[in-house]
């Protein structure tokens, strides 16, 4: 199970495309998650990266992996969840996971294939993504 420091203190994190990620708010996993931060080397998930649910634990919820600069593929046994919120630390990786609504595919940390989409699409039909 997934677990935060709640002792830490705050940090700030802005890369300037937090502002335009969410252009719709819509449905979100009530009371986020602590996300797994296993096998993830980044200090810090940024605002629009893709999270993923175990088929077979509902508490292991994570970020999709990442490989060379681009999000890599869906592990085994896991399933798309939602889109987070906004960027958190590795360190206290609390999440807030929209599943429907509308993302800025442009202000992804990472390009948004084709193929990735259409399968976000499948298991997100409610979620879209747009750009100006």
């Amino acid at each position: 199970m997934a677990t935060a420091d709640l002792n830490l203190t705050n940090e700030t994190f802005d890369d300037g495309l937090e502002s335009i990620l969410i252009r719709r708010k819509g449905g979100r996993i009530i009371g986020g998650r602590t996300l797994n931060m296993t096998g993830f080397t980044e200090d810090k998930v940024k605002g629009g990266h893709i999270i993923i649910q175990s088929t077979t634990d509902d508490y292991d919820v994570r970020p999709l992996p990442v490989s060379n600069g681009a999000f890599g593929a869906l592990p085994e046994r896991f399933e798309y969840a939602g889109i987070l919120v906004r960027t958190v630390s590795a360190k206290d990786p609390r999440a807030a996971i929209q599943y429907d609504g509308e993302i800025n595919d442009k202000a992804m940390p990472y390009p948004l294939t084709d193929t990735l989409k259409a399968a976000l699409k499948s298991a997100l039909p409610s979620l879209y993504f747009q750009h100006d």
